[in-house]
């Protein structure tokens, strides 16, 4: 290699190094603030993330980086895959901010700051006109933003390929109408079968005796507690900073064990994607997950494919005995099976089955599309939400905490994020039909707590490549072409068997 070119490769590496400094920095405050932090402590905060986030736009939009970025383009035949990916991944980042005005971009991210307290308290006190002019204030900088990321995409596809790269609303239109083509006749059927007992799940579950059994889910889905530790906060997430330092947050109800146990299993999924990426990617534009949809795949494949599986809740069912056993007394694995897996059209999406969560999502798709296109006003939301839940799952909103203001995505500037639940749901079936395929069996060793072979496979095919290839570019290495039957296929089998349809 070129020893100028070497030097830029070194500029770049330290560039990224700046960054990822900034991030890790801003990343805490953010975590600290949904968890431990003081409520009110919002203004200091604001104020730290301000000069943050204005060094943050002065490191990736300083005039210098151009030409390091060009002398990296122009020999990038000489460059190992790893650097051309870094020298892609930063010239988006580069060419996105330096298209924002920084007054802009310092106080979009000091409204994220008050936005999220304001959302937290607006929806524990069911108050959507307190939140409404923070979400007007959202709304307009990422129709804002939509354009700057990319002024030759409609705005909402700009947003979506923020989290997706590649997706178009035209690709979505036609996964949900597929989705609902298949799935709604399914849901009908299943509604005129007799729905299984639950009630178990939401006998009283003491808060300390949970987070001991979180600890146990942690500890079968193989999270190295040393690089991995658990929160708890209003609306769970995880945050990754690199391989070694990974945070998931759970919440816990005393009166729904399934509520905090899927959560975690759900996060820690996410979690372990984060946990195998390959070490040499740290501090690198490549670290971490290469998008939201392939991301939810891991996180949805852990809750739903293994976490509602038969195999896996003879494992944890005596694990839960051992810490509610007056609770769960005289409960089977089946029972319990057929409990976690109820269809039920229901208010709250992190808590809906596997058969009706994808209209959660569709609820959510319209009205994104809407407030982007600027045809749907943030006053009527409410209204517009609950008439989609009406139309869609067939139930009634009772209130806006339990509607429309239940999410933090909107809050956290995350408009496009939510259609990767649905891919994400769908990439796993692939990826189970895949494995099944290549390796055969897997529930017999999941039945004895056995989770190596699954893990090891999604370790070999997703997570250890981070973000080295684009997301479709990962998928279909790993499974050939996205074909959205496999998820039908896939719940289809499922539900037809637990409600002998």
């Amino acid at each position: 290699m070129k020893e100028t070119l070497q030097q830029a490769l070194e500029a770049l590496r330290d560039l990224e190094n700046r960054q990822h400094a900034l991030s890790h920095a801003m990343g805490m405050l953010s975590l600290d603030a949904a968890t431990v932090g003081p409520k009110g402590a919002g203004e200091g905060r604001g104020q730290t993330l301000g000069v943050l986030s204005d060094m943050y736009y002065a490191l990736i939009a300083d005039p210098k980086n151009e030409a390091i970025l060009s002398a990296l383009e122009a020999g990038a035949d000489e460059l190992d895959p790893q650097a051309r990916r870094e020298t892609e991944l930063v010239r988006r980042q580069c060419r996105q901010i330096s298209r924002i005005p920084q007054e802009e971009y310092v106080a979009y991210t000091q409204l994220l700051n008050q936005a999220q307290e304001v959302w937290e308290k607006a929806k524990n006190e069911n108050d959507f006109p307190a939140f409404a002019p923070y979400l007007e204030k959202l709304v307009e900088y990422n129709r804002k933003f939509a354009g700057y990321y990319n002024p030759d995409l409609p705005p909402y596809d700009a947003l979506l390929n923020e989290y997706e790269e590649g997706m178009t609303t035209e690709i979505l239109d036609a996964f949900f109408a597929r989705l609902r083509e298949k799935l709604v006749p399914l849901i009908a059927r299943i509604g005129e079968k007799p729905a299984p007992e639950d009630g178990f799940l939401h006998r009283e579950y003491p808060v300390e005796l949970q987070r001991k059994y979180s600890d146990d889910l942690m500890e079968l889905m193989g999270l190295d507690r040393r690089y991995c530790v658990i929160g708890e906060t209003e609306h769970p997430f995880t945050e990754n900073f690199n391989n070694r330092d990974v945070r998931i947050t759970t919440h816990y109800y005393e009166n729904d064990l399934g509520s905090s146990m899927y959560s975690v299993i759900h996060e820690g999924g996410h979690a372990l994607y984060e946990l195998d990426c390959d070490s040499r990617y740290n501090y690198t534009a490549v670290a971490g997950g290469v998008s939201m949809g392939i991301h939810e795949s891991q996180s949805r494949f852990y809750e739903n494919i293994v976490g509602r599986s038969l195999p896996f809740i003879k494992v944890v069912l005596p694990m839960a005995k051992k810490r509610f056993p007056d609770q769960l007394q005289g409960v089977d694995a089946e029972s319990f099976y057929r409990a976690v897996n109820r269809v039920q059209p229901s208010l709250i999406r992190t808590e809906a089955d596997e058969m009706t969560y994808c209209l959660h999502i569709m609820v959510r798709y319209e009205l994104e599309k809407q407030l982007i296109a600027g045809t749907l006003a943030v006053r009527d939301v409410p209204q517009t939400w609950n008439r989609l839940y009406r139309e869609y799952l067939g139930i009634e909103v009772p209130d806006d905490a339990h509607g429309c203001l239940q999410d933090s995505h909107w809050s956290g500037g995350a408009f496009g994020y939510f259609p990767s639940y649905a891919l994400g749901s769908a990439y796993g079936a692939q990826m189970l039909a895949v494995m099944e395929q290549q390796l055969g069996d897997v529930w017999a060793e999941v039945e004895k707590g056995d989770l190596s072979r699954i893990t090891g496979w999604l370790r070999e095919k997703i997570h250890r490549h981070a973000s080295l290839y684009r997301p479709g570019q990962l998928f279909e290495m790993a499974c050939g072409k996205f074909n959205p039957d496999f998820y039908v296929d896939y719940l289809t089998r499922k539900y037809t068997d637990l409600y002998q349809l």
